[in-house]
């Protein structure tokens, strides 16, 4: 089944492109959740009238989240929690803990833009990946 992605997807391609998916995913995951649309020929020419447009946009919106992620590397997020014996955290800090922090901070991202591999469960300063955009990311300091 060829489809026209809407949106970046991370492990499909960006907007505008054109993939080959399974029918059960195109169908059942993609179409419903207006991450693409169908190729009909009808819509490829409708793509390759607004790819100026698209790209435009994409362009800007990476901008923008390179402006953010200046910001984001400036701050550190600091949190509090009770220790035991060897500097271990009695619970931990996750990646839903440091999108609160941002958030209350007044950065607009998602909770899964925040990469953690495992929560943090020692006292210290870790570096903690954000990622804005495909091409943007960002180390966060959490202490």
């Amino acid at each position: 089944m060829k489809v026209i992605l809407t949106k970046d997807l991370d492990n499909l391609g960006r907007a505008g492109a054109l993939v080959d998916v399974k029918t059960g995913y195109g169908r059942n995951y993609l179409l419903p959740r207006n991450l693409a649309v169908l190729a009909t020929a009808k819509n490829i020419r409708q793509l390759e009238h607004q790819k100026s447009g698209i790209l435009a946009r994409a362009a800007k919106e990476k901008q923008n989240m390179a402006a953010i992620a200046q910001k984001i590397s400036a701050i550190e997020v600091k949190f509090t929690r009770k220790v035991g014996d060897q500097n271990k955290l009695f619970g931990s800090v996750t990646s839903k803990d440091v999108h609160e922090q941002l958030v209350a901070q007044g950065y607009p991202i998602e909770r899964k833009q925040v990469h953690m591999p495992e929560p943090l469960k020692e006292v210290g300063t870790h570096e903690v990946e954000v990622k804005l955009h495909p091409e943007v990311t960002v180390k966060l300091k959490v202490r």
